[in-house]
């Protein structure tokens, strides 16, 4: 590296990179319904106008790719080095402790939705920029941030620009984790629905990809008992619950953990547990057989004929949500399968388990995964860099669950920013960032980039 001190100069710019991710927070960037000129709703076009607005603001030469994403870049040449991060987010959810909107400061830590995932990857990625422009160094490559804008509903921000724009020569997306990410799963995404059920309504989870962790049945007293539907809701693992006994209904509101779809086992769904005690109380009922049998809390995709795994990790299946319409009960699977696998080899293999006379699952997309060996050029760079400035030699690039836009977009991988060992609270309630780990993200980016401008 150059003598420009790059830990130096970052401790200078802290108190400006909180206040422009506290630009970013303030914004409610859900997918909603498209509006003229916005694809993604009004929050996404919101905050990609704000980042653009921020980057404008550092000297950046800035793109707005027609509200599905845009960048800020530096440099020159045919070569494009790319950080891709996104603004949009979950719905914040309940259970906060602060305004999920307003970055709120407590001591040396950041709360507010996104602010790990993944907002404050973005501003980290565009201080990098500023960083590798002051350090003096030859930009003989372009080095380009891309904001995203549709990367937790569908990525299809990702497939517009490689519609409208040149691919990218390297790179890495800021949205995962530490020392990076050679791997993803596949996706394979389905839906169960009930055909003959005694449930009057079940609704509960607010997402697909993270665990369904608040749940709200209503079933019939004259289907099961309520004094053993209390004892079986006991026995559950949920952290609370409750009944209501009216009318002849029974209500009950579960109350489970939320986790990310791609580690089910680290929350409690809620649907699940509650399908387990209707089940365990002696209700007999066509959804609850077919959803306990096929779904049910392992989370290892065993009722679908699919328990497998390989070197890299073994396959996790997860409901997110469960509504009632028109009298049927809908599931949604998410299931993240092993790098070693197919699309087709997926299909084949669960087509025999999919419908029996209690219900029905349907497929809705299968995806193929991402793998780049460990020692590839790519990897290789990005670990390198990783090392040098955590002196860190212990955690090794992993095969993950999580999907992101190293799967729409050639050449690059997921690199940070979460650290191994943290827990931001991704896709939870009180989402939060230490400041020491944004700092740290900025000076691993820079020489990432630095390293990546070498290799390629």
């Amino acid at each position: 590296m150059s003598d420009f001190n790059v830990k130096e100069r970052i401790e200078m710019l802290t108190d400006d990179m909180i206040r422009d991710l506290e630009k970013l927070v303030k914004y409610n960037s859900v997918q909603s319904d498209p509006l003229p000129g916005m694809p993604f709703g009004e929050g996404p076009a919101m905050v990609l106008k704000e980042a653009l607005k921020i980057a404008d603001g550092m000297g950046f030469e800035t793109v707005n790719l027609d509200n599905y994403c845009g960048y800020a870049q530096i440099g020159q040449g045919k070569e494009i080095i790319g950080m891709v991060a996104h603004l949009d987010i979950v719905p914040a959810g309940d259970g906060w402790h602060t305004d999920p909107f307003v970055l709120t400061r407590k001591k040396d830590t950041l709360y507010g939705r996104g602010v790990s995932d993944d907002k404050g990857a973005a501003i980290a990625s565009l201080y990098t920029l500023k960083l590798l422009r002051e350090s003096g160094i030859p930009l003989d490559k372009r080095i380009r941030v891309i904001f995203g804008c549709n990367e937790e509903t569908g990525s299809k921000c990702m497939k517009h620009y490689n519609e409208v724009e040149e691919p990218l020569t390297a790179g890495f997306t800021p949205d995962g984790e530490f020392p990076g990410i050679h791997g993803e799963k596949g996706f394979l995404r389905m839906t169960a629905f009930s055909k003959d059920t005694k449930i009057i309504s079940m609704n509960g989870g607010f997402v697909g990809n993270a665990v369904c962790h608040k749940c709200t049945t209503q079933v019939s007293e004259n289907d099961v008992d309520v004094n053993c539907l209390k004892e079986a809701l006991s026995k559950t693992d949920l952290i609370s619950y409750n009944i209501e006994h009216r009318d002849g209904k029974i209500t009950i509101e579960a109350q489970g953990k939320s986790a990310h779809a791609s580690t089910p086992l680290l929350g409690i769904n809620a649907a699940a547990c509650t399908m387990k005690a209707l089940e365990d109380a002696g209700m007999q009922d066509s959804f609850v057989r077919y959803y306990n049998s096929h779904i049910g809390l392992s989370c290892d995709g065993a009722g679908y004929g699919i328990r497998i795994g390989d070197e890299y990790g073994d396959l996790t299946l997860n409901n997110g949500i469960v509504k009632t319409q028109d009298g049927k009960i809908s599931a949604s699977i998410d299931i993240r399968y092993p790098v070693t696998y197919s699309a087709e080899k997926m299909k084949e293999l669960v087509s025999g388990h999919l419908e029996d006379e209690d219900g029905v699952t349907i497929v809705n997309d299968v995806e193929d995964p991402l793998f780049y060996p460990a020692d590839s050029p790519l990897v290789k760079s990005l670990y390198d860099a990783y090392v040098e400035v955590t002196k860190d030699t212990e955690h090794k690039p992993m095969v993950i669950g999580g999907g992101t836009y190293a799967k729409y977009i050639p050449g690059i991988i997921a690199f940070g920013c979460e650290f191994t060992g943290s827990d931001n609270h991704i896709h939870d309630a009180d989402e939060k960032l230490e400041i020491a780990e944004l700092k740290a993200q900025v000076e691993i980016y820079e020489y990432a980039v630095r390293k990546l401008m070498e290799a390629y």
